[in-house]
């Protein structure tokens, strides 16, 4: 009995693969079943269980996810309900396997990875005629995430400020709108990511380690929200992804569930944002005239970024704006900056912890 006899023994109406795509996913299987190692495999301890784990891949977890892989290079993820086009199916398992050869960065005692975001917002206001005007505005934050994720983490927020208008009036009213505001940035500091009372981070482990059951968690845990269930699903992910620290067996995991969402297809091979390029892949949602991506460096399966683009021309926005985006980048460093509060500047003005995120000033 071979791999296909033992699928078939779980979707017996699968269609007959073709003998070409057994071969290369036998292939994928044994290379993995062979390896040594995946690069980089430790354990961290942690003091607590919510935790997000830079071990990489052990041996079982790997040969796990291969399986899963397998699977989904013979019947696909997306089968139950459609899912993506074959291209970006099969780029969204390409990028899995790459997120497992590459795996994560082993940290030693003391050391912090890094993650740099360039966060662009949108903001709109209505005017007295009534008509919108907008602009973007650009955040640009650090994240120091310790080898111990149950040790302190600290985050630099930096102040948001104007970052592109479509007319004079959006210029003169991001400007006004800024010096009212009068933004500045602050550092925060508090263990497993707990800022503000709540940790940013999700708890990673919790999620189900079948791409297919993932996906049904997602839409059971979005459904009812945003402006349909599959712009639901893939924002979800979106926003996991864009963390910049999801262990690289979640992260192949979440490739996976997105190749099960109808409409996701390959939107530009080489898109650049903010001087990195990727490939681009997307769903267009027509009920608000948008789209979803996520850019993904192919070569080793990390998260370059996201972008929403919108095609309306409404709210005033011009038509075919990148409204919104964030661009990711990580890197391994010894030392993080000193300072900060559990709250940040809520703890200077301050003001009350009411538990749960709520706070009283």
């Amino acid at each position: 009995m071979n791999e296909v006899s033992l699928l078939r023994q779980i979707r017996s109406d699968a269609p007959e693969p073709e003998r070409e795509a057994v071969d290369q996913a036998r292939a994928a299987l044994f290379e993995r079943i062979h390896a040594d190692a995946i690069p980089g495999a430790r354990s961290v301890p942690a003091k607590r269980h919510r935790r997000a784990r830079w071990a990489g891949l052990g041996v079982l977890g790997a040969g796990a996810l291969t399986v899963a892989l397998v699977a989904t290079n013979l019947l696909g993820v997306g089968d139950w309900r459609g899912g993506a086009d074959p291209a970006a199916e099969n780029a969204l398992n390409q990028a899995a396997l790459a997120s497992i050869d590459t795996s994560d960065p082993a940290l030693l005692p003391g050391q912090y990875l890094l993650v740099e975001s360039n966060s662009v917002y949108g903001n709109t206001t209505q005017v007295d005629d009534g008509e919108y005007v907008s602009y973007l505005t650009l955040n640009k934050d650090k994240l120091y995430v310790p080898a111990d994720q149950s040790d302190e983490w600290i985050w630099e927020r930096g102040a948001r400020v104007p970052y592109q208008s479509f007319n004079a009036e959006g210029e003169a009213l991001a400007q006004r709108e800024y010096a009212a505001a009068g933004q500045t940035g602050e550092t925060l500091r508090a263990p497993n990511a707990e800022f503000y009372g709540n940790s940013v981070i999700p708890d990673f482990e919790a999620l189900p380690k079948d791409p297919q059951q993932l996906l049904d968690y997602i839409y059971k845990t979005t459904e009812g929200q945003g402006i349909s269930a599959d712009w639901m699903a893939l924002l979800w992910i979106t926003e996991a992804l864009r963390t910049g620290v999801t262990p690289a067996d979640v992260r192949a995991n979440l490739y996976l569930a997105v190749a099960g969402i109808p409409g996701v297809e390959i939107t530009e091979q080489t898109a650049n944002l903010d001087g990195q390029t990727g490939i681009a892949i997307g769903r267009y949602e027509s009920k608000d005239d948008s789209r979803q991506d996520i850019i993904i460096d192919p070569d080793t399966g990390t998260l370059i970024g996201e972008r929403r683009i919108d095609y309306s021309g409404d709210w005033g926005y011009p038509a075919n704006t990148v409204r919104s985006f964030t661009a990711i980048k990580t890197s391994v460093v010894d030392s993080a900056p000193d300072g900060g509060t559990q709250n940040g500047h809520l703890d200077g003005e301050g003001c009350a912890d009411l538990g749960s995120g709520a706070f009283q000033c």
